[in-house]
């Protein structure tokens, strides 16, 4: 046997012929996968693909998921909106995934050159044109700006413009666009002119702007919607809190259409510098493309982030009626608390796993049903293993499912987290595409190193006779995460069921569960 040696960790080499093409293993490392190559491959990086409907590969041991029978209480998505890091614009957003683009760069929308974290997933170029009026524009927090714009684009998404809507019983329509913050900027202005100028000084608009209901309100008075309408909070599990609440509705029959989800502006100087203090954030000011690490051994924390994330829920039958195109099916959800810590989850799970199958019970389906999982997955030491340790008690044979990190690329939305990451989910579904998790391996090439983040040690070596390359790891993921996580390339997948999970400080708890629609 010959050693190779990097970084003061010796390897030992044993080459195998395996398909006439030449296979190096070593001891101590996993393979990962072999990639044939042709001599003129440029780049291993995925290209956008149009997220058009694609037949996909199945998993033929799932089976297709049960139906309710009644129409009134079957719940379809007609409608999509969003505000991102990667724009508004659904298919260049889901294209960015796919792609494994970071959109994580460092923070100019205030100063913070003195903080002890200076990167976010801020939103940049953002514009607001033809959906707000430059007068209330001026006046609004980010996080109302971002959830009229997603709101707005989500109705027209769903032929529900104004014009169409001014013909519908606009008392059947509701909102429900929760946020886990409100308007932060608006309410630290607001403190500053009173502490700095005193009371007379604090703008008529800081209280409106600044509570967690106004996303709701405002959407509702822009549209003339007067269906159930009201916010929740409940930090990073308040999108997919807002969408269960509002399938119940629908299937209370207290709505035909509730257009739901969450909202956050959190790149401000109060924000970021509050999540420091909790010690919640990664700090690798120096490497932030690559701070983002769901189930990497060397997590530091999550990355802030910020948007907006809306579906258009409807009865089917109301759906029906109408002739609207229906994207997905909503078909279940739950909500647990863990009843044990301010900002860390169980250990064991519990409230998470729970949770799933509460979920599950909901969506009338079993857990050999689902095969994705779109995962919480922040990049926190003590979360992503609970999320981990939950999914695994559910799911016991999980060979069948994929589970990625959307926030590996655009960060920690809070409380939009939810709806950004249901779109992702949805997209998955009528692409048979699934996005990567980011920052699940470093490359290196010819026994050279192309980059390398701290103790990600991956190498890629490369057998000049041959045009085979072979990937291989070392133990990067945490030894529980044994469940496919779609590392640094998309995949093909055609989703029977997905989930996408969410929660939030406090211990709340909330899963939602979306399948191709099938009349």
């Amino acid at each position: 046997m010959s050693s190779i040696t990097y970084s003061n960790l010796i390897l030992k080499k044993r080459e195998s012929r395996i398909n006439g093409g030449s296979h190096l293993q070593y001891n101590g490392l996993r393979a990962i996968e072999t990639v044939k190559l042709t001599a003129n491959s440029a780049s291993c990086k995925p290209k956008a693909v149009k997220c058009g409907r694609i037949r996909a590969m199945a998993s033929p041991a799932v089976s297709a998921p049960k139906r309710e029978t009644d129409l009134k209480k079957r719940v379809v998505i007609t409608g999509m909106g969003l505000v991102s890091v990667f724009g508004s614009d659904i298919d260049n957003f889901y294209n960015k995934l796919l792609e494994g683009q970071s959109g994580i760069s460092l923070i100019d929308s205030f100063d913070a050159s003195n903080y002890s974290v200076r990167f976010a997933g801020q939103i940049r170029d953002f514009s607001s044109e033809g959906y707000i009026d430059g007068k209330n524009d001026r006046r609004l927090d980010n996080c109302w700006r971002y959830c009229l714009v997603a709101g707005k684009r989500a109705l027209d998404d769903a032929n529900l413009g104004q014009q169409v809507l001014e013909t519908m019983d606009k008392t059947r329509i509701g909102v429900l666009v929760g946020s886990g913050m409100g308007g932060v900027k608006v309410f630290s202005d607001g403190v500053e002119a009173l502490l700095q100028r005193g009371y007379k000084k604090i703008s008529p608009f800081f209280i409106p702007y600044s509570i967690t209901n106004m996303g709701s309100a405002l959407l509702a008075i822009e549209t003339g919607l007067m269906g159930p309408n009201y916010s929740i909070s409940t930090a990073c599990a308040t999108a997919n809190h807002s969408f269960c609440a509002a399938a119940n509705h629908i299937r209370r029959g207290d709505a035909d259409i509730m257009v739901a989800g969450g909202t956050e502006a959190g790149v401000t100087a109060a924000s970021v510098g509050g999540f420091i203090a909790c010690r919640a954030l990664s700090q690798r000011n120096d490497d932030y493309e690559k701070a983002s690490r769901p189930w990497d051994t060397n997590r530091d924390g999550f990355v802030v982030g910020e948007g907006s994330g809306i579906l258009v829920m409807e009865s089917l039958e109301h759906a029906l009626k109408r002739g609207a195109n229906i994207i997905a099916e909503y078909l279940g959800g739950a909500v647990t608390c863990d009843a044990h810590h301010m900002t860390d989850p169980r250990p064991d799970g519990l409230g998470v796993s729970s949770c799933i199958t509460k979920g599950l019970l909901d969506a009338r389906i079993s857990p050999e049903e689902v095969n994705y999982i779109n995962a919480h997955a922040t990049s926190t030491l003590a979360g992503d293993l609970a999320e981990v340790n939950a999914i695994k008690k559910v799911f016991k044979d999980t060979s069948e499912i994929k589970m990625n990190g959307t926030k590996s690329m655009i960060g920690h939305g809070l409380g939009a987290a939810g709806g950004i990451e249901a779109i992702a989910t949805i997209k998955a579904i009528k692409t048979g595409w699934l996005h990567p998790t980011i920052n699940q391996y470093v490359l290196l090439t010819n026994f050279s190193v192309l980059t390398r983040s701290d103790s990600l040690i991956s190498q890629l070596f490369f057998n000049h006779s041959e045009t085979y390359f072979t990937l291989l790891r070392l133990q990067e993921l945490e030894p529980q995460v044994t469940i496919d996580t779609v590392p640094n390339v998309k995949k093909q997948h055609e989703v029977n069921a997905g989930i996408s999970n969410s929660f939030g400080f406090g211990g709340h708890n909330s899963v939602v569960v979306f399948a191709p629609y099938k009349p």
